[in-house]
């Protein structure tokens, strides 16, 4: 958070310069800047608890609450609900995670055609990788088809799952993707999403915007000036400026 704000008084000041050539900046002159930026730590804990909250890690939260008294604007019991939805979808089951979705907030698929597709066309994909290819298709006429009559995206993406089946060697098929893992962690990010906004809490951590904003003043900076930036965010370590 300090980076970022040292970013924006610095580009702020450098297109008021409106300089021909970049400004260099040196690394003692920046980190004197970032020594005087003072961030509250009940602030730093509260954009943990954010995060830990929203990602869905319930024991975390219950112990990081009781370590710093940081309160949480959602209980463990819900957490733990989401989490056992977002597993059943992991795991391929997704009937038990729409019985579990219409337990917390019936609600969330009743108002959401689209995540209601979603969800009923990984059922059809899990028949599918089952090989249960009659029940597939019966799912995918009774099921499916009414409704990709009804919206032209729903059809292209069932012909798309349909022609699965058309593949002896999986393999082979253009949209082999469908089958793996990621499709289920798609889906159930997508009914995470779904019932955090059912909860009045944000889809994404705050954690994940201010690193866009970050990232947004670096390169809007690197216009400008040569500083200390940051290239591995996973270190957060300050490369010096190339004179």
């Amino acid at each position: 958070m300090s980076l970022f704000w040292v970013m924006i008084r610095q580009l702020a000041e450098i297109q008021e310069q409106m300089a021909s050539s970049k400004k260099v900046i040196t690394r003692e002159k920046w980190e004197k800047r970032l020594n005087h930026i003072r961030i509250r730590k009940e602030d730093m804990n509260k954009l943990v608890m954010n995060f830990l909250v929203t990602e869905g890690y319930a024991e975390a939260v219950a112990k990081f609450r009781m370590e710093t008294g940081t309160k949480s604007d959602m209980d463990v019991a819900m957490i733990m609900d989401r989490m056992a939805v977002n597993k059943a979808v992991q795991c391929g089951n997704v009937e038990d995670a729409i019985e579990k979705v219409n337990d917390l907030n019936p609600k969330i698929l009743d108002t959401n055609p689209e995540l209601f597709f979603h969800l009923q066309q990984q059922r059809l994909i899990e028949l599918i990788r089952n090989e249960k290819i009659e029940a597939a298709l019966e799912f995918a006429q009774e099921e499916l088809a009414p409704r990709g009559e009804e919206n032209q995206s729903f059809l292209e993406e069932l012909e798309r799952t349909v022609s699965l089946l058309v593949f002896k060697d999986v393999s082979n098929c253009p949209v082999r993707e469908l089958l793996d893992i990621s499709q289920r962690l798609k889906t159930a990010n997508e009914v995470n999403a779904a019932i955090l906004t059912s909860q009045s809490h944000e889809k994404d951590p705050k954690l994940h915007s201010l690193l866009k904003m970050l990232i947004w003043a670096q390169n809007q900076l690197d216009e400008k000036a040569t500083y200390p930036r940051i290239k591995d965010f996973s270190k957060a370590t300050l490369e010096n400026p190339a004179v």
